[in-house]
């Protein structure tokens, strides 16, 4: 798989994709990561991405010319499954987007800046566009990161024991049930005895009870098509 992250802040992304699982699956090649400076993409000597938006207001737009010839050279380059733009007004983030992008091969997001792109460039060259939550943030890269880090863990032999990522939370819309380890009392407070009794299934049963009802206390609205 191939990930391709244009940013104006390629920096600010340098240290959260070179650690832990990530670091792990570049290292065995199983993804390649590609940070791109848009401002490398600029016509003037000053490097400019960004100038006022036509009819006024407060804040600077992302210019449409930097970002398209941008992507238009990547795209001579390889076929992209899908052109993600990061932006708070997109769909939102969720595992099963993490699931469907993680078997594309090759990706490329963009990360919003300022008060946005052109929307000249949404309109034409973007397939997907995709916000990690109900909040505003300084720009696009650390969405960009989360939606990278998401994907990556899901590709086969990104984590050691693939079954982790098979029961993690939302994969099956619940949350994941409680984890307890050693030791099996402390401070007078023990673990539940199912989980020390050996007993496969009725271990799996405790943990789909556990999931359920803390799916139901915590996120019922992930239970609505129940």
């Amino acid at each position: 798989m191939r990930i391709d992250i244009l940013t104006v802040l390629p920096e600010l992304l340098q240290s959260p994709l070179s650690f832990s699982i990530v670091k792990r699956a570049r290292d065995k090649g199983l993804v390649e990561i590609n940070l791109i400076n848009l401002r490398d993409f600029a016509a003037d000597k000053y490097k400019s991405v960004d100038d006022y938006a036509f009819g006024g207001g407060a804040g600077m737009v992302m210019m449409i010319e930097p970002v398209f010839r941008a992507i238009s050279a990547l795209k001579e380059e390889r076929k992209y499954d899908e052109i993600i733009y990061t932006s708070p007004d997109g769909e939102r983030f969720s595992q099963k987007t993490a699931n469907m992008l993680s078997l594309r091969e090759n990706i490329l997001i963009l990360a919003g800046h300022y008060k946005g792109i052109d929307q000249r460039i949404r309109d034409n060259l973007i397939t997907r566009e995709i916000s990690v939550g109900d909040y505003v943030l300084s720009g696009g890269e650390l969405p960009a990161a989360i939606i990278t880090d998401a994907i990556v863990r899901l590709i086969p032999g990104a984590i050691s024991d693939e079954q982790s990522a098979l029961s993690d939370s939302f994969q099956d819309d619940l949350l994941a049930p409680p984890v307890y380890t050693r030791p099996s009392e402390f401070n007078g407070w023990k673990v539940p005895d199912v989980l020390l009794s050996g007993h496969a299934a009725a271990i799996d049963d405790w943990r789909h009870e556990q999931a359920l009802e803390r799916t139901r206390r915590l996120r019922p609205e992930l239970l609505d098509g129940e």
